[in-house]
């Protein structure tokens, strides 16, 4: 009877994360096939007519930003690009971008430290402005009396090249455009050493007769396509991050809106404060408007291409000759989990271990700790294996001690179901009543392996969701721990040291054939069930097999000098 519980209990714990898995891939994106092509989008290329304006079908709804003020500026929603003006290129240590005239469309940035995959090394597109990776960000001024800065609006630019030299810690992009009206906006974008955050501008002089009221917008657009190498069976989010406002600005939340519920229910709010983001496995793309104005929000589907997110500031109003300059920020890059905090208010939020988050962000904490004294994330995980089997050993004493008593005590717990047979009842009361006299638990041996099991998955989300595991070697063939062990080397190792550390323990000895047939069959199971883990969470768990057996085989000599290490015979 005890053995059937220790197995259903391994068994339960197994079947919860494939639960667990299974529900986490139902709650991820479901993404609509992709369209095949990869070339850029022409200008006015063949996406569908925006819906007339006032039509509330979210399926047809127009992607012109609305002012914070009452008035509708009349401007062109569809997704600008390039013309034959041209574009602006930047590079800095660490982004090349691509800002087209057209617009003053920030069209691509590519993060020059990651690779796009292993079989890829190019920098990984961010932003790309492509078919198939569509993922932009628009920015302008809208006013109902001139509109100066949409997304149709041709900028002018005497920089075709720009490069953070040597020595210099920033690098700005200036672009000009005049309305007819005689509105002229000066859009900068400042890009710095050594950082994602980019800073956008927007100066607006009103060279017009007549006073105008003006709002600053920016506009996340892109289409559900998947960024980079993906691990496999694993579901990853794609979509909108939403820090909002509660109670009047004195406290905040941050919420995820996958594709699916964007297109199911689009999202409005006005709040003071907050930001939006385009999210995705390991990078984001954030808008970060200044915290102290009111902001209108939207993420929607669009009613062109993709989906679009939409951040509208509130309006003021510049006199003829005076100005007004709108600021924002800009983040494109990874989720490094020591620099969020430095980027805005809750953007931290953006790294998600779900539920077992006050144990994934402690372990990530020891991990990174580990990797900077080491230098290489493998042996860093070996190390944390380590710590972690030391904190665990008095429960892991009491683990190997309930196998050695019920190895010692096997023979009478054979004897005892010879006696009763098939009466269950009877054996079990006997076998309760020799547990009790010999003051010893069964079930005390899975203890260790319950409170091991949340470990376990705490890991496998670090490793899934820390972008500074992405591509990380440790030796040999192992290249990324974060992806399957190419070689299936360590789940067959795992699988080995599995047998070997049931063969030590000797609790198969007291085990009914089929028990013993069901434990033989665990190991190969569990080694055809790893080949899909991350090479880093396999490594974890063979590191900590090879530690249990060291701790059984000490454990072992200790009851032997106890008078517990050899059977009793009946």
């Amino acid at each position: 009877m005890e053995n059937r519980r220790f197995i259903l209990i391994c068994a339960f714990g197994v079947l919860l994360f494939l639960i667990f898995q299974a529900w986490q891939s139902d709650q991820a994106r479901q993404a609509p096939a992709q369209v095949a092509q990869s070339e850029r989008i022409p200008p006015d290329a063949d996406l569908p007519e925006a819906a007339a304006p006032g039509r509330d079908d979210a399926s047809a709804m127009d992607d012109t930003p609305q002012p914070a003020r009452p008035a509708r500026a009349d401007v062109g929603d569809s997704p600008a690009v390039e013309n034959d003006a041209g574009f602006v290129n930047v590079e800095t240590d660490v982004v090349r971008a691509r800002i087209a005239l057209k617009g003053g469309d920030l069209r691509q940035l590519l993060l020059l430290d990651y690779p796009e995959s292993e079989a890829n090394p190019r920098p990984l597109p961010i932003l790309d402005d492509r078919r198939d990776t569509w993922s932009i960000v628009q920015s302008g001024v809208l006013a109902p009396q001139g509109n100066p800065a949409t997304q149709r609006s041709l900028y002018r630019s005497e920089q075709e090249q720009v490069a953070l030299a040597d020595g210099e810690d920033s690098v700005t992009v200036s672009l000009r455009t005049t309305s007819e009206a005689g509105v002229t906006v000066i859009k900068r974008y400042t890009f710095h050493r050594g950082r994602y955050v980019v800073d956008l501008s927007h100066e607006v002089i009103n060279d017009s007769a007549s006073a105008i009221d003006a709002s600053a917008f920016t506009q996340l657009w892109r289409n559900d396509h998947t960024l980079g190498d993906q691990p496999p069976f694993a579901p990853t989010f794609t979509g909108y991050g939403f820090y909002e406002a509660r109670n009047g600005g004195e406290k905040f939340g941050f919420e995820k809106i996958d594709f699916k519920d964007v297109r199911d229910s689009p999202m409005q709010a006005d709040q003071r404060g907050g930001w939006l983001a385009m999210m995705q496995h390991y990078f984001i793309v954030a808008a970060l408007p200044p915290q102290d104005g009111q902001l209108s929000f939207t993420a929607k589907p669009s009613s062109r291409f993709g989906y679009l997110g939409q951040i509208v500031g509130e309006a003021r109003t510049i006199a003829p000759g005076a100005s007004e300059t709108f600021h924002m920020e800009l983040f494109a890059g990874p989720k490094l989990q020591k620099r969020l905090d430095d980027v805005a208010p809750g953007f931290d939020l953006t790294i998600d271990y779900g539920i077992l988050t006050p144990l994934s962000a402690p372990l990530f904490w020891v991990l990174d700790l580990l990797h900077s004294v080491l230098g290489n994330w493998g042996w860093a995980i070996v190390v944390l294996t380590l710590l972690v089997k030391m904190a665990m050993y008095k429960l892991s004493e009491a683990q190997f001690r309930s196998f050695g008593k019920m190895r010692h005590f096997g023979p009478r717990i054979q004897e005892l179901r010879e006696r009763y047979g098939d009466d269950r009842q009877k054996l079990n009361q006997a076998m309760m009543d020799l547990y009790k006299k010999e003051g010893f638990n069964p079930l005390g041996g899975c203890l260790p392996m319950l409170v091991q099991f949340p470990v376990f998955i705490a890991l496998y989300w670090v490793l899934l969701e820390s972008v500074e595991l992405r591509q990380a070697p440790f030796i040999g063939w192992i290249t990324n721990l974060s992806t399957p062990d190419p070689y299936y080397v360590l789940p067959i190792l795992f699988g080995i040291s599995m047998f070997l550390q049931q063969k030590l323990s000797g609790q198969m000895a007291t085990m009914e054939p089929m028990q013993q047939r069901i434990m033989m069959a665990m190991p190969i199971m569990l080694t055809a069930f790893f080949t899909l883990f991350p090479a880093g969470l396999v490594l974890y768990w063979f590191v900590s097999n090879l530690v249990s057996i060291a701790q059984q085989w000490y454990i072992n000599r200790k009851l032997d000098r106890e008078g517990l290490g050899r059977t009793v015979k009946r």
